[in-house]
């Protein structure tokens, strides 16, 4: 059985205008994700991501590998998936 799990990350640091949400949302077209990214107010950036355990993993490895240099802290929580997305979309 695959354990599909939902995770909600907080990104800090200098990424925002740095091109942090398309280089993510790039990156998940070759991970099977769904989920978004989005701006916060307070200059974080919010993920929402959910899949199996092995792609979400994958996916948040390539985002660490790819704009880690941007990232200063994160905070996660993970929980099982929930189905409702169906695909990664930018929100705004």
């Amino acid at each position: 059985m695959v354990m599909r799990e939902r995770r909600e990350v907080y990104y800090s640091g200098h990424v925002q205008g740095v091109g942090f949400r398309y280089t993510t949302a790039t990156i998940a077209r070759g991970h099977e994700v769904t989920g978004f990214v989005k701006n916060l107010p307070d200059g974080r950036v919010q993920l929402l991501v959910e899949g199996d355990r092995a792609a979400v993993q994958a996916f948040m490895a390539e985002i660490s590998e790819r704009l880690g240099g941007y990232i200063r802290g994160l905070q996660q929580d993970v929980r099982p998936a929930t189905g409702q997305f169906t695909d990664f979309t930018i929100a705004y």
